[in-house]
C-alpha cells in the first residue's frame, strides 16, 4: 500500500470514508456500498472510529475487510478521548500487524447518550500526533474544521490550534461544507501560519437533508438555505438525489480548479449518490 503523503505527492488524489454500522441491517448495507464503490479503486479509505472506542472491534474488523478486498491504502481513525497511553499502543500494534501505514489522529467527540468519558492521557491531538511519530513510523493526518470548531472560544484561538495541529501532520481532511470560499479562506489562514500541508476538502452528495444538518450541528457549519429549500421541496428521492449530486459535482470542480490536492467523500455508508457523483466526474469501476 502507498502511503497517503505519497499519494497525494503524486496526483490529486480521491477516496471515501466509511463508519461502523450499528446493526445487522447497517452492516448488509456498508457490504453492499463496499461492493459498488470499491471497484472504482479510491486512492484510500478511511474508516472512523466511536466515541471512547465504542466501535474498536468493529473499526478494526472493516479495516480488515478491506485490506484483503481493496488495493486502496486504508486510513482507520484513532481518537484520544478516554483512552490510555498502553490501550493506544495495543490498538496500534494491531495496526501494524496487519500492514496500517497510516492513521487519522483525532481528539474525538464524547458520547452523544451516555456519560461523558474522561480526557485520557493525552488531552489534544497535537499529543496523540506527538507520541505515535516518537514511537511509531506512520503517516499521520489530522481534521480540520474550515468554519471552525464548534468548541472554539475565538476564530482567532481556533485557526492557531487547528494551524499548530495541522502542521505537525502529514495531510488534513476536512469536515464536509458546501461553499468553497470556506475552503480558500482557511486554506489562506494557513498559509498565513506557514502551513505547507496539504488540505484534502470533504465533501457529501446530500440526499437526507435532516441527517446532515444534524452532523453540522455537531461539528460546527452551515447549510446553504438554497440547497435545502431544493431538496426539501424535490417529489421524491430520486430527484432529491439529483439535487444534491448535482451540487456537489459543481462544488467539486470548483476545488479542483482551485488546485484542492484530492477529494474525500461522505458517502454516509450508502453507495447510490455516490456512484452517480464519480460517474459525473468521469470516474469509472475496474
Amino acid at each position: 500500500m502507498t502511503l497517503i503523503a505519497d499519494l497525494l505527492s503524486q496526483d490529486t488524489t480521491f477516496s471515501f470514508e466509511f463508519y461502523p454500522p450499528r446493526s445487522e441491517k447497517g452492516t448488509k448495507q456498508l457490504m453492499t456500498t463496499m461492493e459498488h464503490l470499491l471497484p472504482y479503486n479510491p486512492s484510500f479509505i478511511s474508516v472512523t472510529y466511536g466515541a471512547g472506542g465504542s466501535s474498536r472491534q468493529q473499526t478494526l474488523d472493516i479495516v480488515k475487510e478491506l485490506k484483503h478486498n481493496t488495493r486502496s491504502t486504508i486510513l482507520p481513525h484513532l481518537t484520544c478521548i478516554g483512552h490510555t497511553r498502553n490501550e493506544i499502543k495495543s490498538l496500534i500494534n494491531q495496526y501494524i500487524d496487519i500492514g496500517i501505514t497510516d492513521i487519522l489522529a483525532l481528539h474525538g467527540d464524547q458520547p452523544k447518550d451516555s456519560v461523558a468519558l474522561p480526557e485520557g492521557d493525552f488531552r489534544f491531538a497535537t499529543e496523540l500526533i506527538d507520541f505515535l511519530r516518537t514511537n511509531y513510523d506512520l503517516t499521520l493526518g489530522v481534521a480540520a474544521h474550515t468554519e471552525g470548531h464548534p468548541a472554539a472560544s475565538t476564530r482567532l484561538n481556533d485557526l492557531d490550534h487547528q494551524s499548530s495541529k495541522i502542521r505537525a501532520a502529514d495531510f488534513a481532511i476536512t469536515q464536509f461544507f458546501f461553499d468553497i470560499d470556506h475552503y480558500i479562506s482557511f486554506c489562506n489562514e494557513m498559509e498565513k501560519r506557514n502551513v505547507g500541508t496539504p488540505i484534502i476538502p470533504g465533501i457529501i452528495p446530500v440526499t437526507n437533508p435532516a441527517e446532515v444538518n444534524r452532523m453540522i450541528e455537531l461539528a460546527g457549519g452551515t447549510f446553504p438555505k438554497k440547497l435545502w429549500e431544493e431538496i426539501n421541496s424535490a417529489r421524491n428521492q430520486e430527484e432529491r438525489q439529483f439535487v444534491g449530486v448535482n451540487y456537489a459535482v459543481q462544488l467539486i470542480k470548483q476545488l479542483l480548479s482551485a488546485g484542492a490536492p484530492g477529494i474525500h467523500i461522505y458517502p454516509m455508508n450508502r453507495w447510490q449518490a455516490t456512484e452517480e457523483l464519480l460517474e459525473h466526474l468521469g470516474f469509472s469501476p475496474h
